[in-house]
Formats: C-alpha cells, structure tokens, sequence
C-alpha cells in the first residue's frame, strides 16, 4: 500500500455492522462503534478505518492524495434500498381521496386503476421522459444517504414496454452515481387487455418475457405480486421457477394484504427475499427462517395505505431471529416517497424496531437481500467505500428527529458525490449523464 487517494478525519462516531452476512435476530442490535475516527480508501476499497490516533499512525509514511474532514459527523455504510419502483410514468395523487374515503388498494386495481392505470402512463412514455422522471428521484435517494438501490418494472406489462423500463434503469446504472440493481416484475398485473384470461399473460411472461429479460441481461432477478385478485401461489411458482431457469434469481411481493402462503412460497422456490408480509403466517416465518429468506419491509406503505396493521417485526426478530430489512417501496401508488430517512422513523414508530436494528435492515440486511453482502452494507477492509455521513450525533436522533433530511455527504465508491447537502460530482468512470 504506497498511496491513499482519500483519508476521511473528523468522524465523531463510526458506526456499522460488522461481517458480511445477514444480521438474524438479536444481532441486528450488536454494532462496531468507533468514537473520534478516521478511515482511508484506496482505488475505491477501504484498506483501513479505526481510532484517528491509530489511522494517522499507518499513514506516516504513505503518499495520501486527498483528507476530508467530516467535522465531527457520524459516519454509516452507504444505505441501500432493496425495494422500489423507481422507473415509471405518470403519478396518482387523484386517487388519494378514493384512498381515504375507504375504497381499497385491491378494489382501485380491480376497477381498472392503480398499477394499471400507471401501465397506462409508462407506455405513453417514451425512454428519455422515463429516464429524466426516474433519475430525479435518483437524485432524491442520493441525497437522503441512499448509494445502492433496487428497480422493479412492472409498469409495462407488454414484451417491449417491459424492455423499456429495463433499459431505462441499465441506463441509470450506467450514468448515474448511485448503483442500479434491476428487476424483471412484469408479473405486478394482469393488463386490461387479459381481463379473463390471465393464463394467458402468464404464458406471454413465461415464454416471452423472461427468455428476452435473460438474453438481454437487463436484470438480475424475477418478482411476482403474489396475492389474492392478482397472481396465485400456482400462478407465482410458474413465473418464479421460468425465471430461475433462465438465471433470474426469485424475489416475491408476499402476503401484504391476504395471507395466501407467498412466504412459504418464497422458502419452497430458495426466494432470496420476501417483501411486505403484513399478513404473513406464523408458519409462513418459521419456513423462512429455515430458508434464508430475507423479510424486505415496506413500513411507508401500510402508513400511506392508512392500515391498521403493519408487518411484525417484532415476532420476525425476536421469536424467529429473521434478519430483517426495510425499503421505501418507492412508487406512485401506494408509497410515493423517496426518503429512506421517512422508512427509519416509520419502522421506530410502527414496527417497534430500535436504532440499532433500523441501521442493520438498511445496510448490510438490505445489501444481501440484493445479494451484495460481500462488497457493500457495512464498513471493512477489503468492502467497496460506499459512505454516508450524517449531521447527527447518534444513531437515535435519526428516527427521533423526523421529517427533515440528516445527509450531510455520501462517499460512492471512494468519491464525494454529495457535500454539505448538495451532488457535488459524478461516480468516476460513468458516462456524462443527467444529474
């Protein structure tokens, strides 16, 4: 190690999970703190972070290229957010008086609104507009410490639409600082132009969509809606196991309004996650727990659904030691919000969790359930250095303080995209692109 390209001083408080694997149980509390540290970054990796005192020592010698100082801010991994919608046309706000004058989320789809009626918007939308909407809310995330985030589409329900949302998002990923994963979804409805007849769909994704996906490599893996009205558990193994065969790994929106038995789906077909689980089974966890399945919870979206029930983490945690993560469920729908800072106060809140265990399901919890644990979620030698830095003192004034956005810079990679609340750069080596 003869250089540093950048050495990180200042940090009051470094806090992360330790390890690359998911954090199960109790050990969603257990946290590295180091109080008045500092960390150094080379060709992007971290190769070394502790007390500033033992830090400076090992960089007596060595040619440091850059030093910022984070003034006594506390220092995190980057968050991820294994769970959006990102790329899509359109927006819902009308539907927010049906909402809340008690039409359900279920009964709007039904009548031919909801994800439908943002399928409409998506195909009238040609890929520049998808692309400009999109990397706004990109830039949103990157601002509210986000440096990984997940992308369904869905929104398209035809091949060429499908591709398109795909294409968008490989796009993203290409110029945009914060990392793209992708996921194919086009089983998030049956199109009005199925009505009737949605074996007929699924055929059309079985044999159309998810070969063309694959060959394509537009995305690493496959979702279904499974739930009452939408797709069967019958329905969803079909989709789900094409997808595997073609390499697409499974990811299943379970159980969030019906107890149809997603989450023992998720467990039967090796699911690297299940995603909702408001009503979720006793049975449906302990298959889980047996699996691996990471539980992805959607806190914003019980919240701006307006239900009385939210997911049970708590039972997750303590009674089947599931290693928990949370997402924002960015979408135009039932959670339009991009502020991952919103899910954190809203999982203190409603889901019980503490702290310590809301900054696990947002790092290393929420990079494996994008099976990305070995190179990002928490701070180690030898992991990428995606950072975000937080004016803040702890880790509790962050649920505790709400409403307002703590960033105060995010480190990509070993670059300083944001500084004092602003996109300051690019990711080095993408494309020129919108910011």
């Amino acid at each position: 190690m003869e250089r540093i390209d950048l050495l990180i001083t200042g940090i009051g408080r470094l806090v992360t999970p330790p390890g690359n694997a998911p954090r199960c149980g109790q050990q969603m509390k257990q946290l590295d703190i180091i109080i008045d540290a500092a960390l150094a970054i080379r060709e992007g990796i971290i190769v070394a972070f502790g007390t500033s005192q033992d830090v400076l020592e090992l960089m007596r010698d060595l040619e440091v290229v850059e030093t910022i100082d984070v003034g006594g801010r506390m220092v995190t991994p980057g968050l991820v957010d294994p769970h959006t919608h990102l790329v899509h046309g359109g927006s819902r706000e009308h539907e927010l008086a049906l909402k809340r004058s008690g039409v359900s989320y279920l009964d709007i789809l039904a009548q031919g609104g909801g994800i439908l009626n943002t399928v409409q918007s998506t195909r009238e939308a040609n890929e520049q507009e998808l692309y400009d909407k999109a990397c706004r809310s990109l830039n949103e995330m990157l601002l509210n410490g986000v440096t990984t985030v997940e992308a369904k589409s869905g929104y398209g329900l035809t091949l060429e639409d499908e591709l398109k949302q795909l294409r968008v998002a490989k796009r993203l990923n290409d110029t945009h600082p914060v990392e793209i994963v992708s996921t194919f979804m086009g089983a998030h409805a049956v199109p009005l132009a199925y009505k009737g007849r949605p074996e007929e769909y699924i055929d059309l994704i079985v044999n159309e969509m998810v070969p063309k996906v694959a060959e394509e490599e537009l995305a690493e893996f496959c979702d279904v809606f499974c739930e009452k009205g939408v797709f069967s558990i019958e329905q969803s193994r079909r989709i789900l196991l094409k997808g595997k065969e073609c390499g697409l790994l499974p990811k299943i929106h379970a159980d969030e309004i019906e107890p149809l038995g997603g989450a023992e789906l998720a467990s039967e077909i090796g699911a690297i996650s299940a995603e909702h689980l408001l009503s979720a089974t006793d049975k449906g966890f302990a298959a889980m727990a047996e699996h691996g399945v990471i539980p992805v919870l959607l806190p914003g979206t019980s919240f701006n659904l307006g239900l009385a029930k939210h997911a049970r983490a708590r039972d997750m945690i303590d009674t089947y030691e599931l290693p928990v993560a949370l997402a924002t469920d960015y979408n135009p729908g039932s959670c339009p919000t991009e502020s991952i800072q919103l899910i954190m106060m809203l999982a203190s809140l409603n889901l019980k969790m503490t702290p310590e265990e809301i900054l696990t399901a947002c790092t290393i919890n929420a990079a494996n359930a994008l099976g990305r644990g070995e190179s990002i979620g928490s701070i180690a030698v030898g992991k990428r250095a995606d950072l975000t830095i937080f004016d803040a003192p702890n880790l509790a004034y962050l649920p505790y303080h709400f409403g307002i956005n703590h960033t105060f810079g995010v480190i990509k990679n070993g670059n300083v995209i944001v500084w004092d609340r602003t996109i300051v750069a690019k990711e080095s080596g993408k494309e020129e692109g919108a910011r």
